[in-house]
């Protein structure tokens, strides 16, 4: 039995509104970009200080600059739109959005569903604690008390180097984490370069870093083959990096330099 052209257009029609049918992810280019006049740009917005919503109820932060600044650099408006950490990659893949700037670090598995940029920005996991506290290496955490968020990045690489003697209390979430070492609960803490300078706003002068521990760089997503697009991001990011503007855009909302190891990432 055949089926009618009506019938199949509303069966067609009903599997598009039930999300049943989609459409594959288009490569982007700089030119239908510009004939639009608007660059849709995924963001987090409840990842601070690179992505909040200010007072007006507008996207602000890190990434929302870095959002800002390439639009112009494209010569178009910027239309930001929130997405959260599980929708990211699938908004830009569905062709809600037209590129991310959405604090995505680099790793091999997300790079085979997305092309990334070079660095615009990174994150690096460390141990801090009271400036007269002596660590230098590992081996000098040991009989340390160290606070870490539970089962986060910072509680793994913690964990991964601390002696079997150094006690590691792990608290709901970094705030935590942070009370714990201002009232004296832990001698450390193992926390994001983000939230250092946080404690540093907060008490100044109190505590510093001791140890490195790992590094996450953080690219500009495009969907995958947008070629064109991508080598237009690259050089954008090389710009703002060789006149500055990256780094202003970090000492405003983290308080200190883009990282050197992201401005010598190539």
């Amino acid at each position: 039995m055949s089926i009618s052209r009506r019938t199949a257009m509303a069966v067609i029609g009903a599997g598009l509104m039930a999300g049943m049918i989609s459409f594959p992810a288009a490569a982007q280019t700089v030119e239908s970009i510009k004939s639009a006049g608007t660059v849709k740009i995924g963001m987090m917005v409840d990842f601070p200080p690179f992505g909040i919503m200010n007072e007006s109820n507008q996207p602000d932060g890190y990434d929302a600059d870095v959002a800002k600044l390439l639009a112009k650099e494209l010569g178009v408006e910027v239309q930001i739109v929130p997405v959260t950490g599980p929708n990211r990659i699938p908004y830009l893949q569905s062709n809600q959005v037209d590129l991310l700037v959405a604090s995505l670090g680099i790793t091999e598995e997300r790079a085979k569903t997305v092309d990334f940029s070079k660095p615009y920005a990174g994150i690096s996991i460390g141990v801090f604690g009271a400036s007269d506290t002596e660590v230098s290496k590992p081996e000098d955490l040991s009989g340390k008390t160290i606070g870490v968020a539970r089962a986060s990045t910072q509680d793994t690489a913690v964990t991964k180097v601390a002696p079997q003697d150094a006690k590691i209390q792990r608290f709901d979430d970094d705030a935590s984490a942070v009370q714990a070492l201002l009232s004296g609960q832990v001698e450390l803490i193992g926390v994001s370069n983000v939230v250092a300078t946080q404690i540093e706003q907060a008490a100044p002068g109190r505590f510093d870093q001791k140890l490195e521990l790992s590094q996450q760089v953080q690219g500009i997503a495009v969907r995958k083959g947008s070629a064109e697009l991508l080598e237009a991001v690259n050089a954008f990011i090389a710009k703002a990096k060789e006149s500055g503007e990256l780094t202003a855009i970090h000492e405003k909302w983290l308080g200190s330099p883009l990282p050197d190891f992201v401005t010598e990432a190539k």
